[in-house]
């Protein structure tokens, strides 16, 4: 099980870590809310085990772990479970009214948490592409709807790196806030995106009456779909705030860092 290279792991693992996810999501959110102050103050620190965490999985392939340990990194680094539920953290934050006590407290480490979240979602997508990527380009048959996933993993891929880099501070500080906003609208089509990814693994096993498969679709498709009812009703929130006299609203996007601190800068 510690020879990553060679164990190629399988897509649909994912239907499996359902229950996992849940237990994962809400750890997270009190996690990320009592580390709150800290996060602010030494993202750095943060940022450094994030790089452990990914570091010590992809060492697993070749030294011996404790099977528990290996447990773990397979459900929060390998499955994407953690990285996924930050990024979720940064969808609802954004969905929180700008004048609630939780909205005050959390937005200001939105930034810092999406990239813990882009670091350790390095590994899973480093562990896939050593594993599928050679099968696409073989003339290996693979499964449509893995083909799909792996195309739409790719474009993933690539709006994560521009997000990512777009959230160091050395480059944002060379940004003009128009190109930056531009740049961080991206994140709608990222975590649509995330979601496409997800259901074209899953809905095979799905619609063939795989119960986990079903659970996990079912779970995935609350947390997206609350997602965009909040997004959507907060901007028709503030469709009706910009219409009132005296009453300045500016629209940011779901970016992957704080936009008071670019809006400010």
């Amino acid at each position: 099980r510690h020879a990553l290279m060679s164990c190629r792991p399988s897509l649909l693992e994912t239907k499996e870590a359902v229950m996992n996810f849940l237990l994962t999501f809400p750890t997270t959110c009190a996690a990320v809310y009592l580390l709150r102050k800290p996060i602010k103050r030494w993202p750095v620190v943060f940022y450094l085990c994030a790089i452990a965490l990914d570091t010590l999985y992809l060492a697993s392939g070749f030294i011996v772990l404790p099977r528990w340990l290996w447990g773990i990194l397979v459900e929060l680094v390998q499955r994407c479970e953690l990285a996924l539920a930050l990024f979720a953290i940064v969808m609802l934050i954004g969905c929180l009214d700008s004048t609630s006590r939780l909205h005050r407290r959390l937005s200001p480490i939105r930034g810092e948490l999406s990239i813990i979240a882009w670091i350790l979602a390095m590994s899973h997508v480093t562990v896939y592409a050593v594993s599928y990527l050679p099968r696409l380009l073989s003339t290996n048959n693979l499964d449509e709807n893995i083909v799909v996933s792996m195309a739409v993993a790719l474009i993933l891929l690539a709006l994560l790196t521009v997000l990512g880099i777009t959230s160091l501070n050395v480059v944002k500080r060379i940004m003009t806030a128009t190109t930056w906003n531009r740049a961080q609208r991206l994140s709608y089509v990222f975590f649509g995106l995330v979601f496409c990814h997800l259901a074209f693994i899953l809905a095979p096993a799905a619609l063939h009456g795989g119960i986990a498969a079903q659970r996990s679709l079912l779970v995935y498709t609350a947390l997206f779909g609350a997602y965009t009812i909040l997004r959507i009703a907060k901007a028709i929130g503030n469709g009706h705030a910009r219409r009132q006299p005296r009453v300045t609203q500016v629209h940011q996007p779901d970016c992957l860092f704080d936009p008071d601190e670019k809006a400010t800068a």
